[in-house]
């Protein structure tokens, strides 16, 4: 029977790739939900291409333009937030891929773990922001989580058949982006277009400068903790240029076991669309004599602030992830406005976390607020510094 697919941020660079994959395996999965936040253009051509059941705009302003592209298409279109949080639980999907960048995604991915949904998930924010209420609800609902991110796919495959055995440590691989041998005074002349320009992966304009600032890593550390049940000092980092070995996890009995494949997202989300199996796919090998070297180091939390900055946040848990994390959302969004520079985003980050009320046992509502003020302190700190330039 085909797999029916909910795919929630469609037109994002890991929506566009989990319909690419999709498109490989006719009659394997059938598309039943597509999602976007803006992107009508691309949005409208891709129910035309896969004729879903559902094709929802995030933005309620967009839905009549939406509405006109699809007219000749048989096909439920809805707008809003709340019109994604009901489709995610219909009985006609068996797995919601979670794509949606950023804070939004959260209640989208709450609903449907709600409804017992699987979940591939690819919104890191989800687990970073509400990883304890996460946890708890999938417990209730039976609703199983499987990563997509290449890092935590990696430690997912890793851990496959060893169930019950000790794991000692992980280590998350990192590519280190752009600037990963700038100097301090170089980073704080470093300019968007240069933050984007990732040298082994293709993603999204937010991911890539997350992973050029080395936050990536950290909301990865993150979302490593509530994924794999882990303690902080168990979660490493380690800086991997080639992004060949994209993650690592070490037993009780000193071996190590590593997942290694060439820098392409399909085929981490392949694995999370077929699991527990795997399809023969004609995606890219590796092919190890082509890389006689593969180096490791560890990260400088000096001169990559925010993943310390993460590591703090791990610690502390409570809200403060949720500080963090709307912090740089907000700084990401001002840095690639031109509105402040790269090492700034630190500065902002660190600014909201400390100026934002703490709370360290946060249900779900509060979490909402927490993310509004963060917000909030974060725009008034941008503001404050554009003022006085």
């Amino acid at each position: 029977m085909q797999k029916k697919i909910a795919l929630l941020g469609s037109t994002g660079s890991i929506g566009t790739q989990t319909l690419d994959v999709i498109s490989r395996y006719p009659g394997e999965f059938k598309v039943e939900v597509l999602t976007a936040g803006n992107n009508i253009r691309l949005l409208a051509q891709q129910a035309k291409t896969f004729l879903p059941e559902t094709v929802i705009i995030g933005n309620k302003e967009q839905y009549p333009h939406l509405k006109e592209a699809l007219k000749d298409v048989r096909v439920r279109i809805a707008a809003g937030n709340d019109a994604i949080e009901q489709v995610v639980t219909g009985s006609n999907i068996d797995l919601v891929v979670a794509a949606m960048v950023g804070y939004c995604g959260l209640r989208p991915t709450v609903a449907a773990i709600k409804a017992g949904k699987k979940i591939a998930l690819a919104n890191k924010e989800t687990l970073v922001v509400a990883g304890d209420i996460i946890k708890k609800l999938a417990r209730e609902s039976g609703s199983r989580i499987i990563p997509v991110d290449s890092e935590h796919s990696a430690i997912f495959q890793c851990l496959v058949g060893e169930s019950g055995n000790p794991v000692e440590k992980i280590t998350l691989t990192a590519s280190g982006g752009p600037f990963i041998n700038f100097t301090q005074d170089m980073l704080g002349l470093v300019k968007p277009h240069e933050a984007l320009r990732h040298p082994n992966w293709e993603m999204g304009n937010k991911v890539t400068i997350d992973s050029a600032s080395l936050m990536n890593k950290g909301l990865e550390a993150i979302e490593a903790k509530w994924l794999f049940d882990l303690n902080p000092d168990q979660i490493k980092v380690l800086i991997h240029p080639q992004s060949i070995v994209h993650s690592l996890v070490h037993f009780a009995d000193g071996s190590v076991k590593a997942q290694m494949g060439v820098p392409d997202m399909r085929i981490p989300i392949l694995y999370a669309l077929t699991w527990p199996d795997r399809f023969v796919s004609d995606l890219p090998r590796l092919d190890l004599s082509l890389h006689k070297t593969l180096t490791f180091s560890d990260p400088d939390m000096t001169r990559f602030r925010n993943l310390s900055l993460a590591y703090q946040a791990l610690k502390q848990g409570g809200n403060m992830p949720c500080i963090m994390n709307a912090a740089n959302e907000v700084a990401v969004n001002a840095f690639l406005g031109g509105k402040i520079g790269f090492l700034q985003m630190s500065d902002l980050v660190e600014y909201t976390m400390e100026k934002t009320e703490y709370f360290m046992s946060p249900g779900l509502g509060f979490l909402e607020t927490t993310d509004g003020n963060a917000r909030l302190i974060a725009l008034n700190y941008i503001n404050e510094l554009l003022r006085k330039s």
